[in-house]
């Protein structure tokens, strides 16, 4: 549970600050641009700095690492619960998205080197559920928050609501996880650290902010110079391993078929989630008028459908292997097909329920088995850097989703939008992320063997490296 109270309450503050947003911009008296910056800060600290955070686990040791990362989000959070302006919340959501990169892959390469056989398949749906309900309910918490007004701190309370949870799980991180960490004598690559930072910036920056700013030439020259700085990255990483050296992510993990399949494979689904969460809410929100409380109540649907496939995902897995992911992205392209319908048809929101709650099902089929398959019989020595390397492609997925559904839902609104031309944008948004599914259920069929996934899902990792410390001690998942 105190691994999954850190992943809970990072992936919850992904989502929930768009709800918090016009609030905060009115009470700091905020920019448009810096109102931006406060959700883009978050997201662009995550990403770039989730591979160096994984390696550090590796290093350094993960207990330690994911205790370190929880302090930091905690101290945060109560910093952004008390800026006084938008530069100090800004500060201080840049601060929380480096924390967060720090705990995030320590959860799964944790879990990757504690759990085997039955336990491992439960703990990484446990792990999926955790992820999926805070992304899910996001809006739904954040609209309560604000709603209930607790103490009159308004959407502070969406940062404050962290503070206990993390000191909580503080105290308790020493005394139910275990230390784990890689080969000895393991050291950081501070060459290869900055090379892939700086070119995950170079990414994510235009991506995240390219859009509101009308795409200009410094997002054109960044998208350019991105792929430059990560194929410095790649070269110097062979050259490095090749000369007996430490890199940051050594090239042998990219020789195994099932962890590069893996990887692209969580590429392509991570433009999904992040990008239908923004135009669903968009469009009950702006489309129709609902308040973020109205319009989280009807992410209960997706929630539900969330929650019943989760709870079998692991037994499905059991007996499908890979094709748990290929039927997830199918069952979740269905209830997007669903959603056109309703949307072409009616104006009546409450019609969305079917379509949301088929959309939810799938993604839980997806969500809990995807960490599970990338990262089977990944070493105790490389857990940490491959669970960083998986977050990662899962980030930098949700930026490039948002951005490229983005460009299709508002060129459909144009300059003066009605509920009817939110519903078309919807609708368009929505045949782009139907097509993704599509391309992921496609993916899933070049994992080797014809049941790859069924030795994915359930294999063990290899605990028993040199220099990682299990210990008797029974870690909830």
């Amino acid at each position: 549970m105190v691994l999954l109270a850190g992943i809970f309450i990072t992936t919850l503050d992904f989502f929930i600050v768009n709800v918090a947003i016009p609030a905060t911009q009115e009470d700091l008296h905020a920019t448009p641009a810096a109102t931006q910056w406060v959700v883009a800060g978050f997201g662009l600290a995550v990403a770039a700095g989730l591979i160096t955070a994984g390696r550090l686990g590796d290093i350094y040791g993960r207990r330690r690492m994911f205790a370190i990362g929880l302090a930091l989000f905690t101290v945060a959070s109560a910093g952004c619960g008390l800026a006084g302006n938008a530069e100090m919340l800004i500060a201080a959501r840049v601060v929380q998205g480096a924390a967060a990169a720090l705990l995030m892959p320590q959860v799964l390469g944790i879990v990757n080197v504690l759990y085997v056989g039955e336990q491992r398949v439960k703990a990484f749906t446990a792990y999926g559920l955790a992820m999926g309900f805070a992304g899910v309910f996001g809006q739904l918490i954040g609209g309560a928050l604000i709603q209930a007004d607790v103490l009159g701190l308004d959407w502070r309370s969406i940062y404050w609501i962290n503070v206990p949870v993390g000191l909580v799980a503080l105290v308790l991180v020493p005394r139910v996880i275990p230390e784990t960490r890689g080969e000895g004598g393991t050291r950081l690559d501070p060459v290869g650290t900055v090379l892939v930072t700086l070119g995950l910036v170079a990414v994510v920056l235009p991506l995240v902010q390219g859009r509101e700013q009308g795409w200009p030439l410094w997002t054109w020259l960044s998208l350019g110079v991105a792929p430059l700085l990560l194929g410095a990255f790649t070269l110097y990483q062979r050259r490095l391993a090749g000369n007996g050296g430490a890199p940051l992510v050594d090239p042998a993990l990219f020789r195994e078929r099932p962890f590069s399949v893996g990887i692209t494979t969580a590429l392509v689904y991570g433009l999904v989630n992040a990008a239908f969460f923004l135009i669903l809410a968009l469009y009950l929100q702006l489309g129709h008028g609902m308040s973020a409380l109205d319009s989280g109540l009807l992410f209960i649907a997706l929630g539900v459908g969330y929650f019943l496939s989760s709870a079998v995902s692991g037994r499905i897995a059991a007996g499908l292997g890979r094709q748990v992911l290929a039927l997830g992205a199918l069952v979740q392209g269905a209830g997007q097909v669903v959603l056109v319908e309703t949307v072409s048809n009616t104006h009546e929101t409450l019609w969305l329920i079917p379509g949301l709650a088929l959309t939810g099902f799938g993604m839980g089929l997806v969500m809990g088995p995807m960490a599970a398959t990338v990262l089977a019989g990944i070493g105790a020595r490389h857990a940490g850097s491959a669970a960083g390397l998986l977050s990662t492609a899962q980030q930098v997925g949700g930026a490039l989703g948002v951005a490229l559904v983005g460009i299709v839902f508002y060129d459909t609104l144009g300059d003066a939008p009605t509920t009817g031309t939110f519903g078309d944008a919807f609708v368009n948004g929505l045949w782009l992320l139907t097509a993704f599914c599509a391309v992921v259920a496609a993916l899933v069929q070049l994992l080797p063997g014809r049941r790859a996934g069924s030795v994915a899902v359930g294999a063990a990792a290899e605990p028993a490296e040199a220099g990682v410390s299990v210990g008797r001690v029974e870690v909830p998942a």
